[in-house]
């Protein structure tokens, strides 16, 4: 698998795994089917990629004196800011209850991608 589409089922699986375990992060609409909450996931997940693509190391490199001062825990902050961001960016498909969800969300969206990507990167 190359590292692209590899990070982008990682991606794919982390947010099913934080609209599963965080009840204010909703994927579209709740009379949708299956298969279109599966289509509604890989869209928001390439919109996901997309922003931690483009967007987040922009940020890092603004906030580079709080990650410094807090040690790296700013990131979760961050990975607040950037989860809210894609609810946004998706409008109906993807939302993100408020600020506190975002966090528990982001955290385990990166602990998921984390274990996803170690399971699919056996070189």
């Amino acid at each position: 698998m190359t590292t692209i589409l590899m990070k982008f089922v990682a991606n794919a699986v982390a947010l099913a795994a934080a609209v599963w375990l965080v009840s204010d992060i909703t994927l579209g609409e709740n009379g949708d089917s299956t298969s279109s909450k599966a289509v509604t996931l890989l869209i928001v997940a390439l919109i996901f990629g997309l922003v931690n693509l483009i967007v987040k190391p922009i940020v890092k490199l603004f906030s580079l004196p709080l990650l410094i001062l807090t040690l790296g825990l700013f990131t979760l902050v961050i990975n607040a800011l950037m989860l809210m961001l894609t609810g946004w960016l998706a409008g109906d498909r993807f939302d993100v209850g408020g600020f506190g969800s975002a966090v528990l969300g982001g955290l385990i969206i990166s602990i998921v991608s984390w274990a996803v990507n170690l399971v699919l990167d056996r070189d």
